[in-house]
């Protein structure tokens, strides 16, 4: 309960500070543009749904029915209001009038374990859509202070890549409008794919009254919490903004992707106030690569589609013109660092997981900083560089993939033993067996009523 208090504070505080911050630029942050979608039209409403059905993960199936029944009567009420006074059209308010009536239940109706359980769930539900309202303050922010942008360094180490992006782009190009439509979908909906892994994780929560130590979720909100800061160090816009026709007037040319740029000394370039400076490292791939891992666990459909979302990301990211091909490796190193280090949070730090998050911390800094000051010797040098970036990369994999497997494999050993699980019934003993220990306390249950007796709720994790 103490870390859970800590952890609210500190996410609270953060918002405070963003929304200063925020409002010293002359915009909104996420604390404003949540409270009003209470009563105003919401941005997004499959966002404030997604949320609320993941505060119903805690709820019984009946109650879940109810919550429903009560967003869609809220939100068709609004939707009468705003038909009548001619207000912005849009549904989710019945959403987060649930999610907010769930943490009210908890606090005035509950106590102990089951008031604990359903505040986390309304944490679980507010923070997916704090946390991308969280994201686009950070976008906005990094547009009003970061006046330049690195695209040309990204660029000059893309070369030795084979600069992807420009191939990606013609293959697309040539293919469209199939590719393009069915990647624009994939791109677009990795937030749902994700809730869908999320959900499956969570599906149990209601039955054993307990939230699994480690899933989806909490890696994704980490992940779009902690890059947006890496924006304001590596301020890049990608390549159909820098090189292309989307980026106007502050484009250096018009050559994505049919030319590829000239390798010169790089210089940071003026950029205009309105991009998002969001590419150095791909979040869309460090997200990808997440709901890729967690997918592993799931049925071979959920496998399947785990891979599929993970090429179909790379491929929109690269052919649509906003990522460079070094970001996509900067982005799988960091969602592997941070999804170990939220792994072991959960189950205990161990020699393999510090090594893991040392290696790719180490990797990250050093992709940043060759990208930064050795861009031209990487484009000279693209036989020795490249191999060296996949390399370095491939390590952190590895590392990574080595660390997981010996986790799980503790984990499996472990099981039986897990503090609140009911053991698997037993058989029933013969007559003659049972005659000659009814002297013995029945398994399960004594007479003093111990805490630890198996018939005791599972502790909420």
């Amino acid at each position: 309960m103490v870390l859970w208090t800590a952890a609210g504070a500190a996410t609270l505080g953060f918002l405070v500070a963003l929304e200063i911050v925020a409002r010293g630029y002359g915009f909104s942050g996420p604390i404003t543009e949540q409270s009003r979608e209470v009563i105003f039209a919401p941005e997004s409403g499959p966002l404030l749904y997604g949320g609320l059905a993941l505060t119903m993960v805690v709820l019984t199936w009946r109650q879940r029915l109810i919550a429903l029944g009560i967003a869609a009567g809220v939100d068709v009420a609004f939707f009468l209001v705003r038909w009548a006074l001619d207000a912005d059209m849009n549904f989710g308010n019945g959403a987060l009038w649930v999610v907010l009536g769930v943490a009210v239940l908890g606090l005035t109706r509950r106590t102990g374990q089951e008031r604990l359980l359903l505040l986390k769930g309304t944490g679980l539900g507010l923070l997916l859509v704090a946390g991308h309202k969280t994201g686009d303050t950070w976008l906005l922010i990094t547009s009003k202070t970061r006046a330049t942008v690195l695209d040309a360094y990204v660029a000059a180490a893309d070369h030795a890549l084979a600069d992807p992006s420009w191939l990606v782009g013609r293959f697309l190009n040539a293919t469209a409008p199939v590719s393009t439509g069915i990647l624009h979908v994939v791109y677009g909906q990795l937030p749902l794919a994700a809730a869908l892994v999320g959900l499956y994780q969570l599906r149990r929560v209601a039955v054993e009254r307990r939230f699994p130590a480690h899933h989806l979720v909490r890696t994704f909100l980490v992940i779009g919490l902690f890059g947006p800061a890496i924006y304001m160090i590596f301020p890049v816009v990608g390549p159909v903004f820098a090189y292309g026709t989307d980026g106007g007037a502050w484009a250096t040319a018009n050559l994505w992707p049919d030319v590829l740029p000239p390798v010169t000394d790089p210089q940071p370039i003026p950029f205009d106030g309105v991009t998002p400076r969001n590419c150095m490292p791909s979040l869309h791939t460090a997200w990808a690569v997440t709901l890729f891992i967690h997918s592993r666990d799931g049925s071979r459909a959920m496998r399947w589609a785990g891979t599929f979302w993970l090429v179909g990301t790379l491929t929109a990211t690269l052919g649509f013109g906003y990522h460079y091909g070094a970001d996509l490796l900067a982005g799988v190193v960091f969602a592997l660092t941070i999804e170990t280090a939220m792994r072991c949070s959960a189950h205990g730090w161990d020699r393999a997981g510090v090594r893991v998050v040392a290696l790719g911390t180490a990797v990250f800094a050093a992709q940043l900083a060759s990208y930064r000051w050795l861009p031209t010797e990487m484009a000279a040098r693209p036989w020795l560089y490249g191999p060296l970036l996949l390399l370095v990369t491939g390590a952190v994999v590895y590392a990574y993939v080595r660390a997981a497997r010996a986790a799980r494999e503790r984990e499996r050993e472990r099981k039986p033993g897990v503090p609140g699980q009911r053991p698997a019934p037993a058989e029933p003993a013969e007559p003659a067996e049972a005659a000659g220990t009814t002297g013995a306390a029945p398994t399960g249950t004594d007479d003093s009523q111990d805490p630890d007796a198996t018939d005791a709720k599972p502790e909420l994790v």
